[in-house]
C-alpha cells in the first residue's frame, strides 16, 4: 500500500494542531528564535522502520528552513544506536515538531517491527501474514502501510473491497436452503461478482459448505491444529484457506504447517507496542 503526500500531511497537520494549540509555550518562553540545532533520531532497540515520511512532514510543516537527511528507509531493519534520520533548523521548530513525528514513527515501526516477527517465523512455509480491520480509528491506512513495512500482507481494507461473510451474517440467514453459507454465497456472487467471497467457518462441516458453495477464500476460525489439517484436506484446494484466531508469535510456525494459504493477525495492530525511538540534540 502506497500512501500519498496529501494524506501524510493531513494526519500530521491534525496531530501538530492537537499538540501545539495556542502555542509551545515552553519552546518560546526558553528558546531564542535564532536559535540552530542538529538533532539525530535513534533507534534505542531494533527495529523495522516505518514512517520517516511522516516525521519529516512534521519538521518542515513548522518551517521551510529544516534540513532532513534521511539514513534510514521504510522496511529496513536496524539495529540499537542507528539513525534513521538526521535533522537541523530552527531550535524551536524540531522541539515543537519533536513529539509529533516520534509519536509516528514509533507507532508504525512497532507494527512494522511486529509484523517483521511473524514473517520471520513462518519462513520457508507456502502461507503469508494477513492483517485485520482492528486497527486504530482513522489510522488503518497508516497501520497496514507499516504491516507493509514489516513483511505483512494487506487483507481487506475495510467493508467495501471484499465480502467476507462472517458468524454474525450466517445467524441471520439460519434458515435460508439448503444452508446459510450456500444462500450467502450466492447472494453476495450475484451481487458483486467482482468481489473476492471469503467465508468465515467455526467448524469443518461449515469448512466443507463454504468449499461447495464456491467461496474464494474460507477462513478457519480458532481451529486447533489438527482442526487445520482437516480443513485444508477436505478443502482440496477448492478455495484458499486462511487461520485467524489466537494466533501468536510461538505457534503461528505450527498453524503455518498445517498447510494455510493466509494467517491473519489482529495483534499486529491492535496489540503492538510503539518501539523506542529517540531524537537526540547533537552539541
Amino acid at each position: 500500500m502506497e500512501l500519498s503526500v496529501s494524506e501524510i500531511r493531513q494526519a500530521v497537520q491534525n496531530a501538530l494542531a492537537e499538540d501545539i494549540g495556542s502555542g509551545d509555550v515552553t519552546t518560546l518562553a526558553t528558546v531564542p528564535e535564532t536559535t540552530a540545532v542538529q538533532a539525530a533520531m535513534r533507534a534505542r532497540e531494533p527495529l523495522v522502520v516505518a514512517g520517516l515520511a511522516f516525521a519529516e512532514a512534521a519538521f518542515t510543516e513548522l518551517s521551510p528552513a529544516v534540513e532532513i537527511e534521511r539514513l534510514a528507509r521504510d522496511g529496513q531493519p536496524l539495529k540499537t544506536d542507528e539513525l534513521l534520520l538526521r535533522v537541523s533548523g530552527p531550535a524551536r521548530t524540531i522541539l515543537t515538531a519533536e513529539r509529533v513525528a516520534l509519536n509516528f514513527v514509533q507507532r508504525l515501526s512497532g507494527i512494522a517491527t511486529f509484523t517483521a516477527q511473524f514473517v520471520e517465523a513462518i519462513k520457508g512455509t507456502r502461507a503469508q501474514i494477513l492483517d485485520t480491520r482492528k486497527t486504530t480509528p482513522g489510522w488503518r491506512r497508516f497501520e497496514k502501510y507499516a504491516v507493509g513495512c514489516g513483511g505483512g500482507k494487506n487483507h481487506r481494507l475495510g467493508l467495501f473491497d471484499m465480502i467476507l461473510i462472517k458468524d454474525n451474517h450466517l445467524v441471520a440467514l439460519q434458515r435460508e436452503p439448503p444452508n446459510a453459507i450456500a444462500a450467502a454465497v450466492a447472494r453476495a456472487r450475484e451481487k458483486f461478482p467482482g468481489l473476492k467471497i471469503e467465508v468465515e467457518a467455526d467448524t469443518l462441516e461449515q469448512a466443507e459448505q463454504a468449499a461447495d458453495a464456491g467461496a474464494d477464500i474460507i477462513l478457519l476460525d480458532n481451529m486447533n491444529l489438527i482442526q487445520l489439517r482437516l480443513a485444508v484436506q477436505k478443502i482440496r484446494g477448492r478455495a484458499q484457506t486462511e487461520a485467524s484466531g489466537g494466533v501468536n508469535p510461538a505457534n503461528v510456525r505450527a498453524i503455518a504447517g498445517a498447510g494455510v494459504d493466509f494467517i491473519s493477525v489482529g495483534a499486529l495492530t491492535h496489540s503492538a507496542r510503539a518501539v523506542d525511538i529517540g531524537l537526540d540534540f547533537e552539541s
